[in-house]
């Protein structure tokens, strides 16, 4: 089993579509423009990966049951670092300065950025940041995002 696609309600569809194609450098691959019932569904490579729903009222709420944070594996440290440049761009908001560590003497790390609904987000390369110290020595950063 592998998971499919990502769900997340938002509170302007417009708005996100444009962030996480900007940021991930996904495709539209369909969307319900009317009134009652705005969605878009967003590609990469011809694979579904998120759909967006403007279903929400306020921005993410951290103290609800739910989503935790959604993450994002690339290939390596320099794929991170260009997203990093483009998320800077675009004014997204960061919970760490730079690219982190997942612990203290983990390979792995990533940012971690928040998207315009406030929903948290990581793009993280599994090995290269061995020795770099981490913000929170006791966890993984993820859990203290």
């Amino acid at each position: 089993m592998q998971t499919g696609h990502v769900g997340l309600n938002v509170t302007d569809v417009t708005r996100s579509v444009a962030f996480y194609r900007e940021a991930f450098g996904l495709d539209l691959a369909g969307e319900g423009t009317g009134t009652d019932r705005r969605f878009a569904f967003l590609a990469l490579d011809g694979k579904l990966l998120l759909t967006l729903w403007e279903q929400s009222r306020t921005g993410f709420d951290t103290g609800t049951a739910g989503l935790h944070h959604l993450s994002f594996q690339v290939d390596s440290l320099d794929e991170v670092r260009a997203a990093e440049e483009r998320l800077r761009a675009l004014g997204a908001e960061f919970a760490y300065d730079g690219v982190v560590p997942h612990g203290e003497g983990a390979g792995s790390g990533g940012i971690f950025f928040a998207d315009p609904d406030g929903i948290r987000l990581e793009i993280y390369a599994p090995a290269g940041l061995e020795g770099t110290p981490a913000p929170v020595a006791a966890a993984p950063t993820c859990g203290f995002f």
